[in-house]
């Protein structure tokens, strides 16, 4: 069977609204990785690979990230930061092979969230661990910072929960998934947090995408000031602080929208 070109490809792979989806699309896929992923799918439309095997491969290179960030200095931070780019490719390329084959399934969908879930978590718990320095010849490893990284992966999965089970909520009540415009909170002064948060965007940093690159940017402060981990160590804080704060933001938000009626 010939290899289909990207002309083909296109409008099957990227459908109307796939780029457009303002919560179902991160900001890298929109800017490039769904551009690269397109020149990647023809190598892989014909192959015997299928779109639950790409979504394992994403998870694997997902995990790897968090375990890269034990590899002390810079070099940990960038291989973490270059798995997590390999990640969100796969991330792309799976949903596009199973449009591609007409192979969307229940599973993929399961499977891709559990991924997602596995493998946020394990770049910042692998960001907590590499703030308690476990090779640096100390007895007793600093476990503080390990925990706070912990206690931001766990915020990292609430968050994502406390979206997904909208949804569950809704399906278990016989009722329809919820619209984009529902999530807009009916309590005028909910809405207008929502908006400033939203501008601030400080949420999005325990993300995958972002949290790799705030880590590299610690990593490299790191680097020029030579005083330790000092910028890793208030990365980890930080981004445990924003992981709980969100958390409970996200909660509220959802619990004074009309995504619940």
């Amino acid at each position: 069977m010939p290899r289909p070109s990207v002309a083909e490809l296109r409008p099957v792979v990227h459908p109307e609204g796939v780029k457009d989806r303002r919560s179902g699309e991160h900001w890298a896929g929109r800017l490039y990785m769904r551009e690269i992923s397109l020149h990647i799918d023809p190598y892989l439309a014909n192959s015997r690979i299928t779109p639950n095997q790409l979504t394992y491969l994403m998870v694997v290179a997902g995990v790897l990230a968090g375990a890269a960030l034990l590899v002390p200095g810079l070099a940990g931070a960038l291989l973490g930061a270059v798995l997590i780019q390999l990640y969100l490719l796969l991330d792309c390329v799976d949903g596009e092979i199973a449009r591609w084959r007409k192979q969307t399934s229940i599973t993929g969908v399961y499977l891709d969230r559990v991924g997602h879930y596995l493998s946020e978590a394990a770049l910042l718990v692998g960001f907590g661990l590499r703030g308690a320095d476990l090779f640096d010849g100390s007895e007793s490893p600093e476990w503080l910072w390990a925990f706070l990284g912990t206690l931001a992966a766990l915020g990292a999965i609430l968050i994502k929960a406390e979206t997904d089970l909208v949804d569950v909520a809704r399906a278990r009540s016989g009722l329809p998934a919820v619209k984009e415009e529902a999530a807009t909170p009916r309590s005028s002064g909910v809405a207008l947090a929502r908006k400033a948060a939203a501008a601030l965007k400080f949420h999005r940093l325990v993300g995958g995408v972002e949290a790799s690159l705030f880590i590299l940017f610690v990593a490299i402060l790191d680097m020029a000031v030579g005083d330790g981990l000092f910028w890793t160590r208030l990365g980890i804080a930080v981004l445990a602080g924003i992981a709980i704060l969100q958390t409970l933001l996200h909660l509220v938000s959802i619990l004074a929208s009309s995504r619940l009626k």
